[in-house]
């Protein structure tokens, strides 16, 4: 379930709104930096008491014309927040696309194929860097990673962008994580129990993946923005 704030923020700037869809807008950011992932229609008419889900679904597309969000079709959690300026936003998980050169702050790595056993960030790994404004990001990212396949295509990830990852060791249930099995690198939806792991997916076209005691495991980060690889080559 995801909670809205219990009152409406002050909007500054950006597209000129209307109270309903400023709470809608902060919903949604909510649920990005609590969960990893946008709220569905059916949750958002649940929190704000609408009547049924496509009343949210009207919402969401005066938003998306707005340019306050955008709608990625097919997917129940398909929302993308956007921002007014020179770049897009989607804070706590953080869509984002490169600003402007002057304004760059932060390098990071683009990481190619891991060999079993190597540290994720060695030199023969990156295949190159970007460079970013510090603040797009709430929790700063350690690299980059390209998404293959569309096994999380429900959460808006698809196949072809790139992740920005903070190296941690430790995740909660429900966040999306970067784990390496073996020689394989996923991007999942993390879940203990007390004698296995579950990584699951967020389209129904892929099996999760359970990771039992003694299996090769190991964490390798937290999902921290997203950037949609129409940006660059």
């Amino acid at each position: 379930m995801v909670r809205s704030t219990s009152k409406l923020p002050v909007q500054t700037d950006g597209p000129k709104l209307t109270a309903r869809q400023q709470q809608i807008l902060e919903l949604i950011k909510s649920a990005i930096h609590n969960t990893g992932a946008p709220p569905t229609r059916a949750e958002i008419a649940n929190e704000l008491g609408f009547k049924s889900a496509n009343a949210a679904e009207e919402h969401l597309q005066a938003l998306a014309r707005k340019g306050a969000i955008e709608l990625v079709s097919g997917t129940s959690r398909g929302i993308r927040l956007r921002h007014t300026g020179s770049h897009s936003l989607e804070a706590g998980s953080g869509q984002m696309s490169l600003p402007m050169t002057g304004l760059a702050q932060l390098v990071l790595p683009l990481i190619g194929r891991v060999a079993a056993g190597s540290p994720m960030l060695a030199n023969e790994h990156i295949e190159r860097t970007f460079r970013f404004e510090n603040s797009l990001f709430q929790q700063q990212p350690d690299f980059l990673l390209k998404v293959c396949g569309m096994s999380m295509r429900n959460v808006g990830i698809l196949d072809g962008d790139l992740l920005a990852v903070k190296q941690v060791r430790e995740a909660r249930d429900g966040q999306i994580v970067v784990a390496r099995l073996g020689e394989e690198v996923t991007v999942k939806r993390f879940r203990r129990h007390k004698s296995m792991i579950e990584l699951m997916p967020e389209n129904p076209d892929f099996e999760t993946i359970v990771v039992r005691s003694g299996e090769p495991f190991e964490l390798e980060g937290l999902v921290v923005g997203l950037i949609r690889n129409t940006e660059f080559g």
